[in-house]
């Protein structure tokens, strides 16, 4: 009698089996999120390298400032009006397959801008980018909504978008690097190029449209997102709102759908004229050489950066801790549009360059919690429709990208500097500000 009971004894006692460990959920989903942080990044350092490498592209092409400004914007003309279709195509067809396509023709358009031999076919190359870049965030939304959980949201949307301040930081130091050490600033972009063609690969092999799909995705963790999927889906139909595909028209109707797009677009109206006219203004406002423009490019965005995660983090710490999500995104962003909108001053009655990059490292910190707003298009509109709104999210956002350079270059060609530039920047801080204290984050829309 004594065998059969160790028999069974043994087992008894095992709390390591391959089984038991099956039923802790994996982490998939953050390590996607990092991929998705580095192609950001590298998104942000290619669309960014050259305001890096203006002060040396604008000689050769012998530009003025109002050319400048055209030449800046051309990116964000096509980058903008691809939002909308290619948000649709991502709710038809899957972020995965956009995503790399995206990949692939952006890289091909970086390398071919460093053959521009003058201002025309850089503005053209500059457009391809556009175009091919402009299904990267959208899909990057969409993925928030089907990969995470509804209370990590707000870190997988900050961890997404953290990207842009990482890569406008880590690119104003790599394209400089590479400039000085591939020769000039052609072979550079040509490098940079090839290198984002060779990203898109890795993006193919790794990414999924949803938990299911992925080989490394266990059980336990797939249930954990799909739960979090069904209660959201459960409330929403209790609210009388679709779970199904219903297109962009009918959210034109409801205020939080426009109080997201204006927000997004003063948001961008800051971000994207410190990224493209910034390098500028260090060197002509503050007398910087090239590689005292790619360190305090560096800190700039590195702040915000950092900034970003902690914001993220903050938000989904206080939600998961009971707080209002209402109260706790219209406070967090609420300060940061306040403490944007005073920095922003700020620098323009500075004249100490170190103390310059000090408040733009403070704005950029507190400007970049808005990436929380990566979130609000699975929570208006569902995963179904994250692709959509997220494009119209984006597109509102680029128009302020088209805008901003062409603006900041007359001012600039007509006045000799940069004040009322920046108080351009303070007055979409507050429209930005309005905005965000308008959204309602807790309900999906009725449509």
């Amino acid at each position: 009698m004594s065998l059969p009971q160790k028999a069974t004894a043994i087992p008894a006692v095992e709390t390591d089996s391959p089984q038991s460990r099956q039923t802790k959920p994996t982490k998939v989903r953050w390590k996607l999120f990092l991929l998705l942080l580095v192609l950001v990044a590298v998104n942000y350092i290619d669309r960014g390298s050259i305001s890096v490498a203006l002060p040396i592209i604008q000689k050769e092409f012998n530009m003025g400032p109002e050319l400048v400004g055209l030449l800046l914007s051309a990116f964000f003309w096509t980058y903008a009006l691809m939002q909308v279709p290619v948000g649709w195509l991502i709710d038809r067809f899957g972020p995965r397959k956009v995503v790399t396509a995206s990949c692939l023709g952006w890289g091909a358009a970086t390398a071919a801008s460093g053959l521009a031999g003058g201002f025309l076919s850089m503005f053209i190359a500059r457009m391809g980018i556009g175009v091919t870049e402009a299904g990267v965030m959208p899909a990057g939304g969409k993925l928030n909504a089907l990969w995470m959980h509804s209370k990590e949201r707000g870190r997988g949307a900050t961890i997404l978008d953290a990207g842009a301040p990482l890569g406008a930081g880590v690119g104003g130091i790599l394209i400089t690097w590479l400039i000085s050490t591939a020769g000039g600033w052609r072979p550079a972009f040509i490098i940079a190029g090839i290198l984002t063609v060779v990203l898109g690969l890795v993006i193919w092999w790794y990414v999924r449209d949803n938990p299911r799909e992925h080989r490394a995705v266990n059980d336990a963790e797939a249930e954990y997102i799909e739960a979090s999927h069904r209660a959201e889906d459960e409330a929403a139909q209790a609210a009388g709102a679709n779970t199904g595909r219903r297109g962009l028209l009918p959210y034109l109707k409801h205020r939080s759908f426009w109080a997201m797009c204006f927000g997004w677009f003063g948001f961008n109206g800051v971000f994207y004229g410190l990224l493209t006219w910034g390098p500028l203004f260090l060197s002509q406002a503050k007398h910087f050489d090239l590689k005292t423009i790619g360190w305090s490019t560096f800190v700039i965005f590195g702040a915000g950066f950092i900034g970003e995660i902690i914001g993220g983090s903050l938000a989904d710490t206080l939600r998961e801790r009971g707080f209002d999500t209402n109260k706790v995104m219209r406070s967090l962003l609420g300060l940061s549009a306040l403490v944007v909108t005073l920095g922003l001053v700020g620098v323009t009655v500075v004249g100490d360059p170190v103390t310059a990059v000090v408040l733009l490292s403070v704005v950029l910190f507190f400007l970049r919690w808005v990436g929380l707003f990566w979130a609000v298009p699975a929570t208006l509109g569902g995963r179904a429709n994250a692709g959509v709104l997220g494009g119209a999210m984006n597109l509102s956002g680029n128009i302020a990208g088209m805008i901003t350079p062409i603006v900041v270059g007359f001012i600039v060609g007509a006045t000799g500097g940069y004040t009322w530039a920046l108080l351009y920047f303070v007055a979409s801080a507050v429209i930005m500000g309005i905005s965000v204290l308008t959204l309602d984050y807790s309900k999906r829309l009725v449509v």
